[in-house]
């Protein structure tokens, strides 16, 4: 099996996140997209606006993903309760699906700072990266295959061209709290539970 670990805050998920997995799954021919909320990123333990709680999070994730039978949703950093280092997360799925062949779905702005992640060099020898690259003819692709180069010496990381679905879940947060719509950016389900349970509120 090949299978991809996609993380994140998704507060709230959105339709960029949907799109992106759809085209890592096609792209780089994923049998399973494991979507995995964090407790809290290293890169954000600071941050006020974080404002919606895991079991949220968790629930709007299965919620957006009910209709992509590829994806499953983990609340396993959630139940680690700890900050959401990957590499202990990449530990994990490596025991339990030792045979399989992992990957990992990053941004490519996270590709240009990938070294300064927590034992990035063992992430890199557990799974190969999965970098979504802009496919609008992004201005620092030459920068992205530089850095891909030098980090390749740790282990495999692959460059995917994908289409631009530009979309902030800062900016989502910011209109919900204005009491404006925001039904064009994730699916209607999720839409409703935000609402029903004033999740930003």
């Amino acid at each position: 099996m090949r299978r991809a670990i996609y993380g994140g805050s998704f507060n709230p998920v959105h339709n960029g996140h949907i799109n992106m997995a759809k085209q890592m799954m096609e792209k780089a021919e994923l049998d399973e997209i494991i979507v995995m909320p964090a407790f809290v990123s290293p890169f954000k333990a600071n941050d006020s606006t974080f404002s919606a709680d895991g079991a949220d999070r968790l629930e709007m994730c299965r919620l957006a993903f009910e209709d992509c039978p590829f994806v499953t949703v983990s609340g396993y950093e959630l139940e680690r309760a700890q900050v959401s280092y990957t590499v202990n997360t990449v530990e994990h799925f490596r025991r339990v699906y030792p045979d399989d062949k992992l990957f990992l779905i990053i941004g490519s702005d996270m590709l240009l700072s990938f070294d300064r992640w927590h034992r990035f060099e063992d992430i890199l020898s557990m799974c190969t990266l999965l970098v979504a690259s802009r496919e609008d003819g992004e201005k620092d692709f030459s920068q992205l295959e530089a850095k891909a180069a030098q980090l390749s010496q740790y282990g495999e990381i692959k460059l995917i061209r994908t289409e631009v679905c530009e979309m902030s879940s800062t900016l989502i947060r910011e209109k919900i709290m204005n009491n404006r719509d925001i039904s064009c950016y994730m699916p209607e389900n999720v839409v409703k539970y935000i609402a029903e349970n004033n999740v930003y509120n």
